[in-house]
């Protein structure tokens, strides 16, 4: 069987660097999860707490008046019944960008931690995937805390909440894979801001999350509908309201275009994390 030669010229066997990939990517995670452990009490409020506080003000306290005069758009629906849902995928959304920008940029620029795992079997594939992977059950704590908040406030209305968390997981993703691969060309993290604020904030504003998207004008809503996060929204509201059923294509079309950019995102990924290790 050939050898297979990479960026640092080192040569591999296919069977045992496949079964290696496997351990070393752990090794990834257990890094990041020893650094969460001693950072973790930082992020409580701001993963948790905050969410709540949101879900309460806007849910409970703005959809008590939004309940006084039922909006037609929302079928039915308590207003908190409606939020819910997005307000789940959309948290999940700004968690996994974050975690995609500053702490990639510290591994690769500040203390250069990632630099330390390439100069060992570790490749940098590896990296990516381990990363994403941390980042993925950083988003599922995320994404059950929240689903209990939901549930005890009565904003579920089908059992379908449990596949919901990872249709928000997977709505995180496809945020996380592509910033990674957009922080591994960055040296400073002045870019960031920009990001966030005329490519998060809107995101976060306009699909779908606090109202349906066809209150919006109408030269806006297909620019909603290429959102991935409006995918990650519609698709948790079908699950958490039982209305899958009513449309399971475009279930799975949301599906499809949420796991396809991530799988778009994690090969950018690979490309960019290789050339910026590979030159330092």
């Amino acid at each position: 069987m050939a050898a297979l030669t990479d960026a640092r010229g080192r040569t591999t066997a296919p069977g045992p660097g496949l079964a290696s990939s496997w351990t070393t990517i752990a090794r990834v995670i257990e890094h990041r999860a020893l650094q969460y452990r001693r950072t973790f009490r930082a992020s409580l409020f701001s993963s948790f707490g905050i969410p709540v506080l949101f879900l309460t003000a806007m849910g409970l306290g703005l959809g008590g008046y939004v309940d006084q005069n039922p909006d037609p758009s929302l079928a039915g629906l308590t207003y908190l019944q409606f939020l819910a849902p997005g307000l789940l995928a959309a948290t999940v959304m700004q968690s996994g960008s974050f975690e995609a920008a500053f702490p990639i940029l510290g591994g690769l620029q500040w203390n250069k931690i990632f630099h330390a795992m390439f100069a060992t079997p570790i490749r940098a594939l590896d990296i990516v995937l381990g990363n994403l992977a941390w980042i993925a059950i950083r988003l599922t704590m995320i994404s059950i805390a929240f689903s209990i908040v939901v549930v005890a406030f009565g904003a579920s209305r089908s059992p379908l909440i449990v596949v919901a968390i990872p249709a928000a997981v997977l709505t995180g993703l496809a945020f996380t894979a592509p910033i990674m691969a957009f922080t591994a060309t960055q040296r400073t993290p002045d870019r960031f801001a920009a990001m966030f604020r005329f490519g998060i904030t809107p995101l976060f504003l306009f699909s779908g999350t606090f109202y349906p998207i066809e209150s919006l004008p109408g030269f806006l809503q297909p620019v909603a509908w290429i959102s991935p996060l409006w995918h990650g929204v519609d698709l948790c509201r079908q699950l958490m309201l039982g209305t899958v059923d009513r449309d399971p294509v475009l279930a799975i079309v949301h599906v499809v275009v949420l796991g396809a950019i991530t799988v778009a995102g994690v090969l950018a990924a690979a490309r960019t994390f290789e050339a910026r290790l590979v030159r330092g």
